[in-house]
């Protein structure tokens, strides 16, 4: 899964390279840490949030079929 999350948000930003996404394992949950660049931070979250809840409604969606929970962070 971090690895798709890291796949889709370099590919919407100037600065690829400066993407990172750490995965910290809690007791039920997963949290997908994303740091970037601030200058692509507006470009990771969109216009009233809608493309962070997009990667994260495909991330729900996607981590239901393997009875997970995974929680996505944004961390300047």
């Amino acid at each position: 899964m971090k690895e798709f999350v890291e796949y889709v948000l370099r590919n919407l930003v100037d600065f690829p390279d400066e993407v990172s996404v750490d995965e910290v394992n809690g007791s039920s949950t997963i949290i997908l840490e994303i740091r970037a660049k601030k200058e692509d931070m507006g470009k990771i979250i969109g216009k009233q949030g809608k493309t962070i809840n997009a990667v994260r409604h495909l991330v729900h969606s996607l981590a239901s079929r393997n009875n997970s929970r995974i929680t996505i962070e944004i961390l300047e």
